[in-house]
């Protein structure tokens, strides 16, 4: 079955737990100067509460240091967007230029400890620990207004809050992580404030290394939406059932995922983008220098199974993103179609003939007046059927349609979507989401109709190589993509090489497989489940856990 809380197994004893352990941890150390840093979005109150009951220390608190809010907002201004109630533009200073570190005493007053974000930035620390915590939880965190921005004086609306952590704080906070993971002496999981889960920094270092020459697969995480179906709330054990649907489950995104480690009976959650910054040639071999911490392709379910059509949407051209937003690449996407409704089909492409002008004029009315639009008079259509994959660089116009549970192989940037047309329909919160007019119209290509959809878009698979019980299949590439897709069936164990690639792998048919890896780990994924073999890996085995036929996508970057 679907395991909703995956863990990558470590020796026993080395997770600890609680603040009598940590601040012992911390005594035994005999540091004078120590650091508690990490990610914005802890509760450093109960963190310092909770360490202050144990150790008698002098407290300086980071915050207490941010520039004057309207200072900072000079500094970090041009990065978010003006009014655009979505899309900034990615930051590309650091965690420094938040504080003013002027008569900051910490040698004078015996042990003294400094937390918060960039506590590693007071002076040279003889002992360090870093808090990291999920990014789910900071969002959670961040709509009930329970915390704030970094440098904010209160919570804001969650959009603006969301908005602000992706363009700014988590660039600045990512890359003052990326330096000092290398020197963290504990590294500490901070979501649950009252109980701290940490480990040696040399362990969870270890753990990284083990990972990036064997396999790993992150904690997905589901989210429910406007057009969200019912497959995978009844399909996936374990998810919370009071939400009306699950439209999302983020299978595979390095700006959110996270990995989880287990010793006994403890579990410790540290970010997916860890791995990256110590192990990123490891993990993409080929493309390592191309992508450096980077991961560059991304899965995720979209469920619209008795839900509702995807938003008329598109995603931004390569220079269009890198100009207007700072990514270095762009949010080429596909849709592979696990499974499906009779009848279910996938928006892709313009109408042949499509009148440019009274398309734009329709939309605009329709947004104006709040009535609908026949969306079918200018949107392309293709039925959609088990294993089917539909390709949609930069520029064109789709959306799932109802009845479909679609993995999407996509580039990693994953929030810049152009929303031309949204059936009309209010969140769940209740408002109209926001539409984008004329950034879709400076990105739209106006030439992808029916034919070109059908010959270019809509590949047919092919098969590769085959042996006793196996075979595999090129499903599709694109020009545009950098990425290409294959497919793995079998019923009897399958080796493979991954030639310098890094695989991106799901269990799209099956019950169950096992993997095993040249340097022999082993492991078992359930229908569904997304794993990762990274490139170091070298050669691994598929083979089906009951015999049974199973199908596996690969993607891959070419």
């Amino acid at each position: 079955m679907y395991n909703i809380s995956p863990a990558y197994p470590i020796e026993a004893g080395r997770i600890r737990a609680g603040y009598e352990s940590l601040a012992t941890a911390i005594a035994g150390s005999g540091a004078r100067l120590i650091a508690l840093d990490g990610f914005g979005g802890n509760d450093w109150t109960a963190l310092q509460q909770g360490l202050a009951q144990q150790l008698n220390a002098h407290w300086v608190n980071t915050a207490d240091y941010f520039l004057p809010e309207d200072e900072l907002l000079k500094v970090i201004g041009p990065s978010l967007g003006g009014n655009d109630p979505l899309f900034g533009r990615l930051f590309e200073g650091g965690l420094p230029e938040f504080f003013n570190m002027e008569n900051v005493a910490t040698r004078d007053q015996g042990l003294t400890i400094v937390y918060g974000p960039g506590a590693a930035l007071f002076g040279q620390p003889d002992l360090l620990l870093y808090v990291d915590l999920p990014k789910d939880e900071i969002q959670a965190r961040a709509r009930a207004k329970a915390i704030t921005n970094l440098g904010a004086a209160a919570p804001a609306d969650f959009g603006s809050m969301y908005k602000r952590f992706f363009f700014v704080d988590w660039p600045a906070l990512n890359r003052h992580k990326a330096a000092l993971l290398p020197a963290i002496d504990w590294f500490v999981d901070g979501t649950d404030a009252a109980n701290p889960i940490f480990v040696m920094g040399d362990h969870l270092r270890a753990a990284l290394t083990e990972m990036a020459g064997s396999y790993f697969r992150v904690r997905p995480w589901f989210y429910p939406g406007p057009w969200g179906g019912q497959y995978m709330k009844r399909n996936f054990p374990g998810l919370p059932q009071e939400v009306p649907n699950y439209a999302w489950s983020f299978e595979l995104i390095v700006p959110e995922n996270g990995l989880v480690l287990e010793s006994g009976e403890h579990r410790l959650e540290c970010s997916f983008d860890l791995l990256m910054f110590q192990h990123y040639k490891e993990v993409l071999g080929q493309a390592a220098e191309r992508f450096v911490y980077n991961f560059p392709i991304r899965f995720d379910y979209l469920d619209t199974i008795e839900g509702g059509n995807l938003s008329v949407q598109c995603h931004p051209r390569r220079a269009y993103i890198k100009e207007n937003f700072g990514e270095p690449f762009t949010q080429d996407e596909s849709y592979y179609i696990v499974t499906c409704e009779p009848g279910a089909k996938v928006y892709l492409g313009f109408r042949d003939g499509l009148n440019q002008t009274q398309f734009r004029a329709e939309l605009e009315r329709s947004h104006r007046e709040g009535t609908p639009i026949d969306a079918d008079r200018y949107i392309n259509s293709v039925e959609a059927h088990p294993h089917d994959l539909f390709l949609i660089p930069g520029g064109t116009v789709h959306g799932a349609g109802a009845g479909n549970l679609v993995l999407e192989i996509s580039n990693t940037p994953y929030i810049y979507t152009f929303k031309m047309y949204d059936w009309v329909r209010r969140d769940l919160q209740g408002k109209l989401r926001p539409l984008n007019f004329d950034r879709a119209w400076a990105n739209l290509d106006f030439d992808r109709q029916e034919q070109y959809v059908a010959e270019k878009l809509c590949p047919t698979p092919m098969a590769m190589r085959s042996g006793p019980g196996w075979q595999e299949v090129f499903v599709g590439t694109h020009p545009d993509l950098f990425f290409a897709v294959d497919r793995l069936e079998f019923t009897k164990p399958v080796a493979i090489e991954t030639q310098g690639k890094c695989h991106i792998l799901n269990l799209v048919e099956g019950e169950d497989v096992e993997l095993l890896t040249q340097n022999g780990h082993t492991a078992r994924f359930s229908f569904g489940e997304t794993f990762v073999v990274p490139a170091a890996a070298g050669g691994y085995t598929l083979r089906p856990a009951h015999g049974n036929l199973c199908k596996v996508v690969k993607a891959y970057v070419k």
